[in-house]
C-alpha cells in the first residue's frame, strides 16, 4: 500500500508539472490568437481591446494561470476562442468518431502482432520466421504520414475503392445504409494504423517468447507431457502476459496523439484534427483542455497499468521483484 501511495504522489507530482507546462509554454510560441480573430484592417483599437478583455488576456499572468487552473480542476473548460462554442460539447461530439478509428485499430494491431509474434517464435529459422520479421520491419520503417498518403493515392484517387476524405458521404445516407458508409469511410485509415502497429507488437513479442520458451519452468512442463497447445499458451504466453498488457496500457495515450496526424492525412474529423487547429490557431482554451484531458489519460494508463501488473503477477503484490 506504501508503494502504491508513493506510485499515486508521483502521478499526481507529473500531471502538477504537466499542468504548469501546458499554461506557460504555449504562451511563449510566437504569436497570439487576436492575429488570427482580429483582422487588423477591420477592427478599430476599442474592438481588439474589447476582444483581449473578453478573453481575459488583458489580466496579469499569475491572475491568468489562476483561472486557468480553476478551470482545469473544475472541468470548465470555457469556449473556444475560434469556434465561439463550449470545448466539453466540441470535444463530446469530436470524440466518438476518434475512438472508433483509434481503439480497434490498437486492438487490431495488437491482436495481429501477438500472433505473428507466437507464431515465429514457434518456427524459428523457418521462412515464416523470416516473413514475420521482414514484414516487421516494413511496419514501422516508414514515417506514418508517407504510408497513408500512399493509401490515398492509390486506393482512393487511382482505384478509388475507398472515399479520400470525411468520415461520411454528402448527403448522408440513412439507416443501415449510413453504417455501412460511416464503415467505408473507417477502412483506409483503420487499416493504415494496423499496418503501422503491428510490426512493434510482432517483434517484442517474438523476442519475450523465444525467451520463455527456453526457461526452466517451460521445459518442466514438456516433460510432464503436456501438449504443445498448453505449453506454449498456459506456461509461455501467459508469463509474457503481464508486460504485454502493461505496453497495451501505456500505448492508448501515444495511440491519441498520433490521431493528429491520421485525421488531418484523411481529412476526419475528430479530437486530433481539434487540437491540430487549436495549436495552428493559438485557441488557448481548446489546447489547454486538450492537453489537460491527453494528461490525465496518461496518467490514469500508467495506475491502471501498474495495477494490471500487480493482478497478474502474484510476485509484484508481495514485493519479490526487484
Amino acid at each position: 500500500m506504501t508503494a502504491f501511495l508513493r506510485r499515486l504522489c508521483g502521478l499526481f507530482t507529473v500531471l502538477g508539472v504537466v499542468l504548469g507546462l501546458n499554461f506557460f509554454l504555449f504562451r511563449l510560441l510566437p504569436g497570439d490568437p487576436l492575429t488570427v480573430l482580429i483582422d487588423p484592417n477591420n477592427y478599430s483599437q476599442e474592438a481588439k481591446e474589447r476582444e483581449i478583455a473578453l478573453w481575459g488576456l488583458d489580466k496579469p499572468k499569475h491572475e491568468q494561470f489562476a483561472i486557468y487552473i480553476k478551470r482545469m480542476v473544475s472541468f470548465d473548460f470555457g469556449y473556444s476562442m475560434t469556434l465561439k462554442q463550449p470545448i466539453w460539447d466540441l470535444l463530446r461530439d469530436l470524440a466518438p468518431n476518434t475512438v472508433a478509428l483509434l481503439l480497434p485499430a490498437l486492438v487490431l494491431a495488437a491482436a495481429l502482432g501477438v500472433w505473428l509474434g507466437v507464431k515465429a517464435a514457434l518456427t524459428r529459422g523457418s521462412k515464416t520466421e523470416r516473413l514475420v520479421l521482414a514484414s516487421s520491419a516494413i511496419s514501422f520503417s516508414f514515417p506514418s504520414f508517407f504510408v497513408q498518403l500512399l493509401l490515398l493515392l492509390g486506393f482512393a484517387y487511382t482505384w478509388q475503392i475507398f472515399p479520400n476524405r470525411g468520415t461520411v458521404s454528402t448527403p448522408s445516407p440513412e439507416g443501415g445504409e449510413a453504417v455501412l458508409d460511416y464503415l467505408w469511410h473507417l477502412a483506409l485509415p483503420l487499416f493504415s494504423l494496423v499496418f503501422l502497429s503491428f510490426g512493434g507488437w510482432a517483434l517484442y513479442v517474438r523476442n519475450m517468447m523465444l525467451k520463455a520458451l527456453g526457461e526452466d519452468y517451460v521445459l518442466m512442463a514438456r516433460a510432464r507431457g503436456l501438449s504443445r497447445r498448453q505449453v506454449v499458451w498456459r506456461h509461455a504466453f501467459r508469463s509474457i502476459l503481464p508486460p504485454l498488457l502493461t505496453i497495451f496500457l501505456l500505448s492508448l495515450p501515444g495511440v491519441v496523439s498520433g490521431a493528429v496526424i491520421t485525421e488531418r492525412v484523411f481529412a476526419r474529423g475528430g479530437v486530433g484534427s481539434f487540437l491540430f487547429d487549436a495549436i495552428n490557431l493559438r485557441d488557448y482554451p481548446a489546447i489547454e483542455a486538450a492537453f489537460f484531458l491527453l494528461a490525465l489519460l496518461i496518467v490514469g494508463c500508467n495506475l491502471l497499468a501498474d495495477l494490471a501488473y500487480a493482478l497478474l503477477d502474484p510476485r509484484v503484490r508481495r514485493g519479490r521483484v526487484h
